[in-house]
């Protein structure tokens, strides 16, 4: 045999080797026979050397020749071999390493036979990787190759994804990867260094193991990949140590997809094929030389063996052909007879070695080629274990799935930082203890801790820097919670995070988990404490009618009886006054009833036309009292967006480039979307350039709501938790009727937890945990009526002091009116006492005028007696000696009309009272006896009479006076008359 290796490929040179020592030792196959061997070592870009060597091996004399070089050299040797008929076995040599490309084919003449055979397989790279991402469902990557990759190898895989749509960006890795990454840094700007590392996220590497090492190391340490990025590694020689190490310096998720040879599991059957004892040091697994087998050292291994049964055949059938001893430089050269049956025979026949099986088509190819799909799961542990995902193969492709079977698990040890933004109920803190880690609660964590006990993953949480959602500045740069995803400085963001196609061209989100709708939070209208709420079934103008009604009444109840005066009964105190008939008809109208009787019809009927009037109007009154002090009438009008849009007496306004506020400003300047209802909102909201009405945090808005007039427009999902934990219950909230968008987890541009998270949101809506999670934070037994304008109470409404507080105003002015009053009074009487009244006047005289005519009275009795008190005189009850007995007549005392002092005749049995005024006049001529309201009279007790009065008990009469013992004053009748034996009932007595 004669072989052509390439300088490189020395390891090549020691399996063909021992490959053929192990044949010389097997009598099975060659039985006498022995392989000799010629092995030349040519560069692999010098196609003249490689052909010069050949044919100096040809005219040593060969059976076929084995070649490990490049494609280069490779097509020189193939055009010789053709022309030589001699079978060239040919196994492509990967310069470096690097993942092979298919050789361009070489011209023969029509009609001719190919002598070459590709022991490799042809390549499929391009196949298998396009299997892998569409797998993945990868829609943006970059594929990195190195210096010696061919890159029209993969000419047909970019085509392919170009027609399915994909963003495929290429860039090749220089062999100073340092230099490469330090001219990065150095050449961008950070927002393009930022977008990346964006694109680092997902990666395909067309480079060689070593090559690969290099620059996942070199990135990783360099900080251009976090640890969910996914990076593809694709190439047939990739070994066991090269995948540890692989494994080892990357972080996040590897996939590595690699050729594979299908062996046997048991060991005796791995190193006996057929009739053929494989060395141990290469087919035993264990065996460290095996475990640093090269793709092309199998081959050329099974090569040398297929060619050995090859020669044991045409051995067997007697057609041996004498080696050929060819001239390459003669013109007339011949080429050798016995190539085309060692060809046909080599095509025949296969062999089970190193590579499973090796076999030829009739196109001189290999059709056996199996590879393996590799892969870890995201994490940043070192080490980590490599499952195998799936298998392909190009006559059944891919045998498996790359998709998770098992969600639960494939985030095992992967730490999530987390950025928020307080927002009550999705994200509020729950404890904030002095030197501890914030925690936090919330329904947006409720989820998002869901997520983290089924997938396995666990995450660290901080806010905003600047407390804000995010928007775009008009340097192209995003602030807040955007901001800190676009520039890589969280994994996920998550509050009431609506999706929006401006946010979600920087950032990805995942599938909503709760709707989003706007709304309005406003406050419910309150009673007024209104101090005269008493007056409010009336109107003022009612009340002025009434109140002069009322003089009107009593100003025409005087003129009639002062036109006919009525009769009065005997004994009646009462008087026709202009004050007394005022007296009486408001003592009517409030239903207290009067002292003045009025007995002329034309009276009558006024008063009963007027109690009839006062009757309807107190009962009026009194039903509408209640309606007020119970009922709250005041009710607010702004029950939808509609009518909020179309009122401008209340302003209302949302958080400044916010969400809401990016969402009504293009539904109020989208031509193609302009909304009568929203371009009303946006004058409102922008009004003076949002600067009036807008806030910068939602906590000012609702503030503003409660504490003045204002509508605060933002999430209805935020609002309605608002109004339903408010202590007052003083709010109530109106939304738009559909949502048409909805709340959802953003991630980093390309992250590969996207799908993860949305399929297991779905599940929880699916199997009604995410209703549950809801139900916590928006229970449906709320205690606020969230829908309702007005204030509404639980309990029937218990009037308050500030109902009346109005009477007790009205109570306490007539108490002090009064009291007023009544100095004024004291102050005139004392000064009119100092004047002896005339006789002309209708006046009621002092008690000291009456004093001294007491007195005067009493000096002439021939009893003794005291003096009477200046401030009071006070006749205690008498007993009567002697009196006629006619306790009747005692009932019927004359009638002193016109008189203001009073005496004062009680008669227990009965309990009656009756008042006598007695005039200036009579009190002048009181010492002429006590009148008779009988035909007969009391006799003066100066003429004699017929018993003393006696004093019946200290101080026993009805008016306080200083005098705590009086002496009997001696009573003399002043004629025959009845008697009324007073002086047998000590219970009867006269006061003055």
């Amino acid at each position: 045999f004669s072989a052509i290796f390439d300088e490189s490929a020395r390891k090549d040179d020691e399996v063909f080797r021992l490959a053929v020592a192990d044949l010389n030792l097997n009598n099975e196959i060659l039985e006498t026979e022995k392989i000799t061997i010629s092995v030349e070592f040519v560069d692999g870009n010098n196609p003249f050397q490689a052909v010069q060597e050949a044919c100096e091996l040809m005219n040593r004399g060969i059976l076929a020749l084995v070649s490990s070089i490049g494609c280069m050299s490779a097509g020189s040797l193939q055009t010789l071999a053709n022309a030589m008929h001699i079978p060239h076995l040919f196994i492509q040599l990967s310069p470096a390493g690097t993942p092979r490309s298919s050789c361009p084919p070489t011209s023969r003449l029509p009609g001719t036979d190919d002598y070459t055979l590709m022991v490799r397989p042809p390549v499929y790279l391009n196949d298998v990787i396009m299997q892998v991402v569409s797998e993945y469902s990868w829609q943006k990557f970059i594929l990195f190759y190195d210096s010696d990759f061919d890159i029209r190898g993969i000419q047909d895989f970019l085509d392919r994804t170009s027609q399915h749509g994909m963003d495929v960006s290429l860039q090749k890795v220089e062999s100073n990867i340092n230099m490469m990454i330090t001219s990065l840094f150095r050449t961008m700007r950070v927002e393009e260094l930022h977008r990346y590392r964006d694109t680092l996220r997902r990666a395909v590497l067309f480079m060689s193991p070593a090559t690969a090492k290099a620059f996942i190391t070199e990135v990783v340490e360099t900080n251009l990949v976090a640890f969910d990025c996914h990076w593809i590694l694709i190439n047939e020689e990739i070994s066991d140590y090269d995948l540890q190490e692989l494994v080892m310096k990357s972080i996040g998720r590897l996939t590595v997809v690699r050729q594979m040879f299908p062996m046997p599991q048991n060991t005796s059957q791995r190193c006996v094929k057929h009739n053929h004892r494989i060395n141990t040091s290469l087919c035993d697994p264990k065996s460290p030389k095996a475990q640093q087998l090269e793709i092309t050292n199998r081959y050329i291994y099974d090569t040398v063996l297929l060619l050995a049964n090859t020669f044991h055949r045409k051995l067997e059938d007697r057609k041996w052909h004498s080696m050929a001893s060819l001239s390459c430089i003669r013109k007339n050269s011949k080429p050798w007879q016995g190539g085309k049956s060692m060809l046909d025979t080599v095509k025949k026949f296969g062999v089970s070695g190193l590579t499973s099986f090796l076999e030829f088509t009739d196109n001189g190819s290999n059709p056996n080629i199996f590879f393996e799909i590799l892969g870890t799961n995201y994490g940043e542990d070192r080490g980590r274990g490599v499952s195998r995902l799936a298998t392909w193969n190009p006559v059944h492709g891919l045998n498996g799935t790359l998709t998770d079977r098992k969600l639960e698990n494939n985030m095992r040890g992967v730490v999530l930082r987390v950025v928020t933004v307080l927002e009550e109920p999705f994200v509020m803190v729950s404890e904030n203890v002095l030197g501890k880690p914030k925690k936090y609660q919330g329904f947006s964590i409720d989820v998002l801790d869901a997520l983290s006990n089924y997938l396995g993953f666990k995450y660290e949480i901080y806010v905003a820097p600047d407390h804000k959602y995010g928007s775009l500045q008009p340097d192209g740069q995003w602030n807040g919670l955007m901001g800190e995803l676009v520039f890589k400085r969280a994994d996920v963001g998550l509050s009431a995070l609506t999706i929006t196609p401006e946010r979600e061209s920087v950032v990805d989100f995942t599938t909503r988990y709760m709707d989003y709708s706007v709304g309005v939070l406003l406050r419910k209208a309150e009673r007024t404490v209104d101090m005269f709420a008493c007056l409010a079934p009336f109107d003022l103008s009612l009340w002025a009618c009434i109140a002069g009604t009322v003089l009107l009444i009593g100003i025409l109840v005087y003129l009639l009886n002062w036109l006919n005066p009525p009769r009065l009964p005997v004994g009646s105190v009462s008087s026709t006054t202009l004050y007394n008939s005022m007296w009486f008809v408001y003592g009517s109208f409030v239903q207290q009833g009067g002292e003045v009787p009025y007995t002329t019809l034309a009276t009558r009927m006024m008063m009963g036309v007027w109690w009839m009037f006062a009757l309807i109007v107190i009962s009026s009154y009194t039903a509408n009292l209640a309606a007020f002090l119970t009922i709250t009438r005041i009710e607010n009008s702004i029950q939808s967006l509609q009518d909020l849009s179309k009122q401008t007496e209340l302003p209302y306004g949302t958080v400044l480039d916010s969400a809401v506020y990016d969402q009504v400003r293009s539904k109020a300047m989208n031509p193609f979307e302009r909304d009568p209802m929203y371009s009303q909102m946006w004058r409102m909201i922008n009004r003076t350039g949002g600067g009036d009405n807008n806030v910068e945090e939602s906590k000012e808005g609702i503030r503003k709501v409660k504490y003045g007039r204002f509508g605060f427009v933002w999430d209805a999902a935020v609002l309605e938790y608002v109004a339903n934990n408010d202590e007052d219950c003083s709010f109530y909230t109106i939304s738009s009727s559909a949502p048409d968008r909805g709340y959802g987890m953003a991630m980093q541009h390309g992250s590969p937890y996207r799908d993860i998270f949305s399929q297991r949101i779905l599940e929880l809506q699916q199997n009604g945990d995410m209703d549950i999670l809801k139900m916590k934070w928006w229970p449906k037994d709320s205690p606020c009526d969230l829908y309702s304008s007005v204030q509404s109470w639980q309990r029937g409404n218990a009037l308050d002091i500030n109902s009346f507080a109005g009477v007790f105003c009205v109570l306490a002015a007539g108490v002090v009116l009064s009291c007023l009053i009544a100095m004024v009074e004291s102050w005139w009487s004392r000064r009119k006492g100092s004047r002896v009244p005339s006789k002309e006047d209708d006046k009621e005289i002092d008690l000291e005028h009456l004093h001294r005519r007491v007195n005067s009275l009493c000096t002439e009795d021939e009893s003794p007696h005291k003096q009477f008190s200046t401030s009071s005189v006070d006749l205690t009850p008498l007993d009567m000696d002697a009196m006629p007995a006619a306790r009747q007549a005692l009932e019927q005392i004359s009638d002193f009309r016109n008189t203001h002092i009073t005496t004062t005749t009680f008669i227990p049995e009965q309990i009656q009272t009756l008042s006598r005024s007695l005039s200036a006049k009579a009190a002048a001529g009181f010492s002429a006896g006590f009148g008779s309201s009988g035909g007969g009279g009391l006799q003066d007790h100066r003429t004699g009479g017929v018993g003393p009065f006696r004093q019946r008990a200290p101080n026993g009469g009805f008016f306080r006076s200083p005098i705590k013992t009086m002496s009997s004053i001696p009573y003399q009748p002043t004629g025959p008359g009845p008697n009324f034996g007073y002086g047998n009932d000590p219970d009867r007595g006269t006061s003055i």
